[in-house]
């Protein structure tokens, strides 16, 4: 199960970061840090940290994953400047204000357009870069739609490559919630519990399979090594399983 949760995890930041990478930034050069030149709320990299605080706006909270997203963000593109810790920090004062209104989302769009104005490619990776923030609290709002739908048209984006890409996000997300659905009806089958039961029946199965296959126990039964090794992986098994459950249940 802890494998199957870094696959997705693991997935998710593969698209995040696919095709968009911070030396497509205005400017940025790879081989050497650069110095700042100018505003930074009117470079590249402050204007998409700022459409992505509309964004994060959008559902009115920034869930673990937003967070660790726009944490990369600001050190991926504060990487690539000669004072990153200053940048970064001026990226994260960027972000806040943004949070506060969408007044001037449009506005904030219209630079970048200009800026890409014959980088249609980029302006792609842009769309899909936000739409990653708006999916990954496997919860696309209404909101989140028509806030993205907005960017989209304004940086002229085809409707059919937007709708495209939502429906990638879609399907990607209903294929996630239906692994974790059969992963957590796994985990009560493990238990022999059902979803209807309290935690405190789910906990006292729980202890009673942790004695019956605890590898220490089972030792001092005289039990063969390849017995006690199939507790052990069994226990594994048996305590993932009423963590998901515990989890699920809060």
């Amino acid at each position: 199960m802890k494998l199957l949760i870094l696959i997705i995890v693991g997935f998710i930041f593969y698209m995040i970061n696919r095709g968009y990478r911070a030396e497509d930034f205005k400017n940025i050069k790879i081989d050497k840090k650069q110095k700042l030149q100018g505003d930074l709320a009117e470079h590249e990299g402050g204007l998409l940290i700022a459409l992505m605080a509309k964004v994060a706006k959008a559902d009115g909270h920034v869930c673990e994953l937003e967070a660790e997203l726009l944490s990369h963000t600001f050190t991926d593109i504060s990487s690539h400047f000669e004072n990153s810790e200053d940048i970064r920090n001026q990226l994260k004062e960027i972000y806040k204000k943004e949070m506060k209104s969408f007044d001037n989302t449009v506005e904030i769009c219209q630079k970048y357009l200009k800026l890409t104005k014959r980088d249609y490619t980029k302006r792609l990776r842009v769309i899909e870069y936000l739409l990653n923030l708006a999916f990954i609290d496997a919860d696309f709002s209404k909101t989140e739609f028509m806030i993205t739908e907005d960017i989209a048209n304004t940086l002229e984006i085809k409707r059919a490559d937007f709708e495209r890409l939502v429906a990638q996000f879609e399907q990607f997300y209903t294929q996630h919630k239906n692994n974790k659905v059969e992963t957590l009806r796994n985990a009560y089958e493990i238990l022999g519990a059902n979803q209807s039961d309290d935690m405190s029946t789910i906990k006292k199965k729980y202890r009673s399979l942790v004695k019956e296959n605890h590898p220490d126990i089972i030792t001092g039964q005289g039990a063969e090594q390849s017995i006690i090794d199939q507790a052990t992986a069994k226990l594994q098994e048996i305590n993932e399983a009423y963590e998901l459950i515990k989890k699920e249940k809060k």
